[in-house]
């Protein structure tokens, strides 16, 4: 009825970048603030960047300066453009509203990055 699928995960090079999607169902997101999270091997999911229904982003500062999330209303989608990309950055990418729903969590998409 209303799901969250993620996309544009791969493997790429230390340095190189990513662009993840995220298409939310409905229209019910546009009133939300959304975030994408990331859980690595071993390791809690973590929030890395999120943005409110006004535009306001905050980042993880682990990623900050090198990752962007933005939302288009409109497609209902929301976009991380990851570059400078780090093997640290190797995870499980998903996106969820912020604070994050347990039964919104998809299956992700995975971000692989090679040193």
């Amino acid at each position: 009825q209303v799901q969250l699928v993620e996309s544009g995960g791969g493997l790429v090079q230390a340095g190189g970048s990513l662009r993840l999607s995220c298409a939310a169902s409905g229209s019910i997101f546009r009133m939300k603030a959304m975030g994408w999270y990331r859980q690595a091997p071993g390791k809690q999911r973590e929030l890395v960047a999120a943005i409110t229904t006004g535009g306001i982003t905050n980042y993880a500062d682990s990623v900050k300066g090198r990752f962007t999330i933005s939302r288009d209303n409109a497609a209902n989608t929301v976009i991380l453009q990851m570059n400078s990309l780090k093997p640290e950055d190797t995870a499980v990418y998903y996106c969820n509203t912020d604070p994050a729903y347990r039964y919104y969590w998809g299956q992700g998409t995975q971000v692989a990055v090679s040193s």
